[in-house]
């Protein structure tokens, strides 16, 4: 069973030689973030290393080290979250569970310590100075404007949500026991010192969360410390522990996770229903009853050949028609993904300036955030999903990953809410051509009469999905 270290200086070459790390040194002063466009943002986040190379040899595979001596941008991954932002915070109404847990790694388990109810701010310093326990905060981007443009930012580039948990935990301690998660992990270390162990995964690219005793672990691949600025990656499934070195008063670092449930498997179990949807509407094979008693044997061992026949010829009309039908998995993302960091600036979620003619030139506003659909239950007709923050309100991004009241809501009204705009089947090509050019001429876009152009243009605008250039 690996022990802790108390002096974190002997893990110099020792430590290397017995770790094959990806250890990146910034050869230059990273620069700070760049929120210009997605690319631009997670560039800047894994900097020095280049996106072409993380993809083809990190991600999904191996742990990323990137450490980093750059006073400015440690400056500014402190901007993020401090210790000194909860006292303001718990001004605000906190809530235990709902907000922020305090948990504790006693014997390689994880003991809750949380209180009932708000969160008074005397009583968690005192937890957390006497206790020794972890402060875990959760989606912090709440509260923190800059979190909130790097997580969009994140969820545009990835096409997936991403969340996030500030985790504080003084010196000589540990919050959680070792354990893998169910998300792609990128640590940004925002104050004091981290002392992380990584360890070979026992299920690769797991699909949940499970916490490891340590005498299965074995030892550690990965073994170093994060300062302030530094970056760590690891992907879903690694099996990892961090605690505070004795001598550094607190550590404070943002955990962002995403890629969680989108799998390949996950995107088939979503998108078979739609493919079998379509395809038996062609396929009389399909059409044709199961044999008697089917559902009520015990043994269907002489059915499965029948079922894979059946799938081979889902495979070859996929193959044939190369369209899959919309997916919840798709709703799902743009109904809970953030909305973009407008500030006072929300005159983009309004209708204003001129009205779209047939001559005139338009663009698409949030193209990272609007979605074309056909879907399999809606005949001949598509849609143009408008996510819900359009109605804008001071409180849009609160709840994201959170969970709220609404998710009890019905199928029926989830649904409606999810369709957005819906237009003829035929308009298809028009909305694809809006989508994917920079501007585009209403008079160009693939419809038979300029009526259809111009009515497809101001149903767009009217909805503050266009605007007029």
């Amino acid at each position: 069973m690996p022990k802790k270290r108390g002096k974190h200086a002997e893990m110099g070459k020792e430590t290397q030689a017995q770790c094959k790390r990806a250890k990146v040194e910034s050869a230059c002063s990273p620069s700070a973030m760049s929120f210009e466009n997605p690319d631009s943002l997670f560039e800047s986040l894994i900097s020095p290393i280049k996106q072409e190379v993380f993809f083809r040899e990190y991600w999904e595979q191996k742990p990323l080290l990137v450490q980093r001596n750059d006073p400015l941008l440690a400056a500014y991954y402190q901007s993020l979250f401090q210790l000194s932002d909860l006292k303001e915070m718990c001004s605000q109404g906190l809530y235990y569970g709902r907000d922020i847990n305090i948990c504790r790694c006693v014997n390689g388990k994880k003991k809750i310590l949380n209180k009932e109810g708000k969160v008074n701010y005397m009583q968690l310093k005192k937890d957390f100075d006497q206790k020794k326990a972890t402060i875990q905060f959760h989606q912090p981007q709440r509260f923190k404007e800059e979190l909130w443009k790097i997580q969009e930012k994140l969820e545009c580039y990835f096409g997936s949500l991403v969340g996030s948990n500030v985790y504080i935990t003084p010196q000589g301690s540990q919050g959680l026991p070792p354990h893998y998660d169910d998300v792609e992990v990128f640590i940004l270390q925002l104050e004091g010192e981290k002392h992380w162990r990584l360890y070979k995964p026992t299920v690769h690219l797991a699909r949940e969360y499970n916490v490891e005793p340590e005498d299965r672990i074995g030892c550690p691949t990965h073994e170093f410390i994060l300062k302030p600025g530094d970056l760590l990656y690891f992907p879903r499934g690694t099996i990892h522990q961090a605690d505070t070195p004795l001598g550094i008063s607190y550590s404070t670092h943002v955990t962002i996770s995403t890629y969680q449930n989108n799998s390949w498997g996950d995107f088939l179990l979503d998108a078979i229903p739609g493919l079998v949807f379509e395809t038996a509407k062609d396929d009389v094979v399909l059409r044709t009853s199961i044999p008697r008693q089917l559902l009520m044997q015990v043994d269907t061992a002489d059915s499965t050949k029948k079922l894979s026949s059946l799938l081979r010829r889902l495979a070859d009309h996929l193959e044939n028609t190369r369209e899959l039908r919309s997916s919840d998995m798709k709703k799902d993302f743009i109904m809970n993904r953030l909305p973009p960091c407008l500030g006072c600036d929300s005159d983009h979620l309004t209708p204003g300036g001129k009205l779209p003619k047939i001559d005139s030139k338009i663009r698409l506003q949030f193209r990272d955030h609007a979605i074309i659909t056909v879907e399999p239950d809606q005949e001949n007709s598509v849609s143009m999903m408008k996510p819900p923050w359009y109605t804008w309100s001071e409180s849009a991004g609160e709840t994201h990953m959170m969970g709220t009241e609404d998710d009890t809501a019905s199928e029926e009204g989830t649904a409606q809410q999810t369709h957005g705009l819906r237009f003829p089947l035929s308009y298809l090509d028009a909305l694809k051509q809006i989508w994917s050019s920079s501007t585009v001429n209403v008079k160009e876009l693939n419809l038979i009469s300029d009526e259809e152009k111009e009515n497809l243009a101001l149903s767009l605008w009217t909805e503050c999905l266009i605007e007029v250039i």
